[in-house]
């Protein structure tokens, strides 16, 4: 009998979250978060950790397990979610998974690309160039090195963008041409399903979203984390441009105005790089409920 992982994806703010509670309650299992920016402990209402009582509704993993002062790479997420996957499916033939960062889903059900190591003084003059001369140099020299891997990164992201940049400059080859190499099976086969809306309505929800957030201590949480600001965990929408207003380099409604805006532009590339899959089945983000869970069970029983 086969095991099969239900993924759930769709941009921030969809309401991923509730409908992954209800498809495990329907199924009696457990949800494995691939929200990256929920990892980390000291990041509560700036990544939309669900509430308590959604967290006791349905078993979650990957929520809170971390501190932004720790390293966790892609890498280690996959190792440790193929490693609590392997545990759910002895008890059960279903497990889901949810979130909205692709890259982490896609290390889940398909495996990381192989990468060489990198010379770590590589990295070192990037994130120097990243400290002296801006996201702007980054983003020039990657389009300069890889512009096909241009097109699909998130080019607000130093991280990511560095990751490509010190695999260019370390092997002379592009960052795309270590991409969809032959990866590890998977013992469980994975049902994709998405969320989707009309732009106005993303939009005015991310707002709405936003606007919570800040009711709700936003401002209060991002200045506890001020002094670790250099931290990668925290180079983030929600996070950078309060410490911006921190700085003194702008007023707190400007801050929020570009929370929204940047939120706006990460839900963009979020359908962007999800709709390049045509395994995933889309669904209104109000669909009737039992519509999709219909449709996973006729997945599972085909």
């Amino acid at each position: 009998m086969s095991n099969f992982l239900i993924n759930i994806i769709g941009p921030t703010a969809i309401g991923k979250t509730s409908l992954a509670i209800a498809v495990a309650k329907h199924f009696d299992t457990e949800i494995i978060s691939a929200d990256s920016r929920q990892f980390y402990k000291e990041m509560k209402t700036g990544t939309a950790v669900p509430e308590t009582e959604e967290l006791e509704a349905a078993p979650h993993h990957f929520i809170q397990h971390i501190s932004v002062e720790e390293k966790y790479s892609v890498g280690d997420f996959e190792r440790d979610a193929i490693k609590k996957l392997d545990e759910l499916f002895r008890k059960r033939q279903v497990a889901v998974m949810v979130g909205g960062s692709g890259l982490y889903i896609k290390a889940v059900t398909e495996g990381l690309d192989d990468f060489p190591e990198v010379d770590p003084e590589i990295r070192e003059k990037l994130n120097s160039h990243l400290e002296e001369d801006g996201i702007d140099w980054l983003q020039q020299k990657l389009f300069a090195l890889d512009p096909e891997h241009y097109k699909n990164i998130d080019e607000q992201n130093p991280h990511r963008l560095i990751r490509a940049l010190e695999i260019c400059m370390a092997t002379g080859k592009t960052f795309s041409s270590f991409l969809n190499k032959e990866k590890p099976g998977r013992d469980f086969k994975t049902i994709s399903i998405g969320l989707t809306a009309e732009r106005e309505i993303i939009y005015d929800r991310i707002n709405k979203r936003v606007d919570m957030m800040i009711e709700n201590g936003l401002v209060e949480e991002a200045k506890k984390l001020y002094p670790k600001r250099e931290l990668n965990a925290l180079n983030t929408v929600g996070y950078k441009e309060l410490f911006q207003y921190f700085d003194g380099n702008t007023d707190l409604e400007t801050a929020i105005s570009e929370i929204k805006k940047n939120t706006r532009r990460f839900a963009k590339r979020q359908l962007t790089w999800f709709r390049k899959d045509p395994e995933i089945k889309w669904f209104e983000f109000d669909e009737d409920r039992q519509k999709i869970f219909n449709y996973l069970e006729e997945q599972i029983n085909a």
